[in-house]
């Protein structure tokens, strides 16, 4: 039994220790790509609104891919791309419903599942960031969310990883020394079993002896 738990709680700070570096990997390449976090070429986003409701949600997390060929892409699909919203730069996520090719130039007209209108402003090669895998995560785009600001990345991520390395430190410490202890001889394992047995036998003995003995009527 306390060797499946230990097994277990290795397995689960193994998998802790993973996410943790996932996210601190997130993290970084976030900062380092004008906020877009990429791991192999896929990026996760949290969705901001509910303007592609019911395909997903305000809060979702969606699964992003890098768009190799621009040409591959056509109506249906889901891009994520920059736009101008209120005269800000931010990132939009709306299904193509049209591809317009003059031939020298390829755009793209795009609009919300949950939107009566197309988007004001088409979209361009440039301006495309990925292409929506079909993956998303109910609910667990406010978790990424607050795993990125600094509080939630000291609680869930730092701390974790500190505790995790300073078990491993524990364990390695008890092994060296389990190592440089040195191992007993047959010799001296049988001395130990026959001193056991005596002072065994001899407190039967004693506790015999100081039994007393019941007179009979």
């Amino acid at each position: 039994m306390k060797k499946a738990l230990k097994i277990t709680f290795n397995i689960l700070s193994w998998i802790v220790l993973i996410f943790a570096l996932i996210i601190t990997l997130l993290v970084f390449t976030a900062d380092r790509n004008n906020g877009v976090s990429t791991l192999l070429g896929f990026m996760p986003f949290t969705v901001e609104s509910d303007s592609m409701k019911p395909t997903f949600e305000k809060n979702d997390l969606i699964i992003c891919r890098e768009v190799d060929d621009i040409n591959s892409l056509a109506e249906n699909d889901v891009i994520t791309f920059w736009t101008i919203i209120d005269g800000k730069k931010v990132k939009n996520t709306h299904r193509i419903v049209e591809v317009c090719d003059s031939g020298s130039t390829r755009s793209f007209i795009t609009r919300g599942d949950n939107n009566g209108a197309n988007d004001d402003i088409s979209v361009y090669p440039a301006d495309i960031i990925g292409k929506w895998t079909n993956v998303k995560i109910s609910g667990f785009g406010k978790v990424m969310s607050f795993l990125r600001t600094k509080t939630g990345f000291f609680i869930c991520i730092l701390i974790p990883m500190a505790l995790f390395f300073l078990f491993e430190l524990y364990k390695m410490i008890v092994t060296i020394i389990e190592i440089k202890r040195p191992a007993l001889s047959a010799a001296d394992e049988e001395e130990i079993k026959r001193k056991a047995v005596e002072e065994y036998l001899k407190e039967q003995q004693n506790a015999k002896e100081n039994t007393p003995e019941k007179s009979g009527e």
